[in-house]
């Protein structure tokens, strides 16, 4: 097959036209017709992927959790998914406040860049901060409370409460294990019944993901060009270092660490695992949205790269909604960076509990473009450094969001990875052996591995 034809291939043309057009339409004023004639091509693709988020991880799950076979595995296979996730957070975090603590990116920021920032920002500022003192003024226990719902139809008709849907379908799932066979095949053929049909309608839908990331990127670039107080260029030339320094963070994450973990549990070659993971790294670059992107890494994973349907029913679902490495690490960064522009020092101790808090706060994070800033907030008021600094960074929040869920996606397919090797659950083909890959069609083809 012609590499034209092959779908990453032709995501990636529509990413690049969608760059250059935004970069054309910016600096000729394009605003207006790129808002009204291409962006919403690029929200109808992201409304479509987020339209079966719900119904999948409700489905996927329970199917998941039930075929497991019994709470032993459950409780196994659950440990390691969680304490992987915990662990390359945690790994994240501490890269961050590295990079950022030796690079310094906050000196580099000219003093009327952050007086012009805050004045533009200071809308947003002020909306990002009420909602961070409703959540600062809960409880201990409040989260564990938010995340068993009082009325799951609620709850679905929202992606930003997807742990709640998480919660419902693995306590639905668990209650299906312990009932006899006789009883819970019926429910069970249902949702596995709805979980083919809606990898069927992933297919459908990937048909339209070049056309959908080429007016997703292309009003992307437009709007950081028409938001900013000063012209594109300028903006990132002045911030440049600070993204540079997330970049880099990202950068070892997805090149070194993810490569690491899957060299020591895994027999995936590294350039095998990349090419295998392509289709949703781009799809996640271009929505922003691990919830929404969802669908394509479940697709990826278990075509591609050979993860069990089992496990990956289980674990990236679980992975959409609680490991948000790149978030944790994009959190950390700006934290310290905002710190530095406003020339406040911070101690071990308050860096640790940036540690903590986004740690926590990554499980709890909506897999929503943009939902790391109000925790954010939370994060800056809990180490004594004003919210106002936000302002500082919402201008080239959009594209570092594009990189960072581009980082949680890899990082959720290296996870299932791992557990379906450490599960004897991993077939992926090698040595000359045919390798499942996506093509336009969104069907199967067979490629021989080289």
């Amino acid at each position: 097959m012609p590499w034209y034809k092959k779908l990453h291939w032709q995501i990636i043309i529509g990413l690049v036209l969608g760059l250059v057009y935004g970069v054309v339409a910016a600096s000729a004023g394009w605003g207006q017709f790129t808002s009204d004639w291409v962006a919403p091509f690029g929200t109808i693709f992201l409304n479509l992927l987020q339209l079966i988020a719900v119904p999948l991880i409700l489905a996927s799950l329970i199917v998941g959790v039930a075929s497991l076979g019994d709470l032993e595995q459950l409780s196994r296979i659950g440990g390691k998914t969680l304490g992987i996730y915990i662990l390359t957070t945690t790994v994240a975090l501490v890269i961050g406040l590295v990079l950022v603590n030796t690079l310094q990116p906050g000196r580099t920021v000219p003093q009327e860049m952050r007086t012009q920032l805050e004045q533009t920002y200071q809308g947003d500022i002020e909306e990002n901060m009420e909602v961070a003192e409703q959540a600062e003024g809960r409880g201990p226990l409040q989260p564990l409370v938010d995340i068993v719902p009082s009325n799951f139809f609620e709850s679905a008709s929202d992606n930003g409460n997807m742990l709640q849907v998480v919660f419902v379908a693995l306590f639905l799932g668990v209650v299906l294990l312990l009932l006899p066979g006789e009883k819970s095949e019926p429910l069970l053929a249902v949702f596995d019944s709805l979980f083919e049909a809606i990898i069927k309608a992933v297919e459908i839908i990937m048909l339209t993901a070049p056309v959908g990331v080429f007016g997703l990127l292309a009003d992307a670039i437009t709007s950081i060009a028409a938001e900013s107080p000063a012209d594109l260029a300028s903006l990132l030339g002045a911030l440049g270092f600070y993204c540079l320094t997330v970049v880099i963070g990202l950068a070892i994450m997805v090149f070194v660490v993810y490569p690491i973990f899957m060299r020591l549990f895994t027999s995936i070659s590294i350039p095998d695992y990349f090419r295998a993971i392509a289709p949703a790294q781009l799809v996640a670059f271009s929505t922003s949205s691990s919830g929404g992107t969802l669908p394509v890494t479940m697709e990826v994973s278990e075509k591609n790269l050979g993860v069990s349907e089992q496990v990956s029913s289980f674990v990236l679902p679980l992975g959409a909604t609680v490991n948000m490495d790149g978030t944790a690490l994009y959190q950390a960064v700006s934290a310290v960076f905002i710190a530095q522009v406003l020339g406040i020092s911070l101690a071990f101790t308050q860096q640790l509990n940036i540690v903590l808090i986004a740690v926590l706060a990554s499980i709890g994070t909506a897999a929503v473009p943009s939902a790391g800033i109000v925790m954010l907030v939370v994060i800056l008021e809990s180490i004594g450094v004003p919210s106002a600094g936000l302002a500082l960074i919402l201008g080239v929040d959009r594209p570092l969001d594009m990189l960072r869920t581009t980082n949680n996606v890899t990082g959720d397919t290296m996870v299932a990875s791992v557990v379906a090797a450490t599960e004897n659950q991993l077939n992926f083909p090698t040595n000359g052996v045919s390798v499942a890959t996506t093509d336009v069609q969104g069907g199967v083809r067979e490629e021989t591995a080289r």
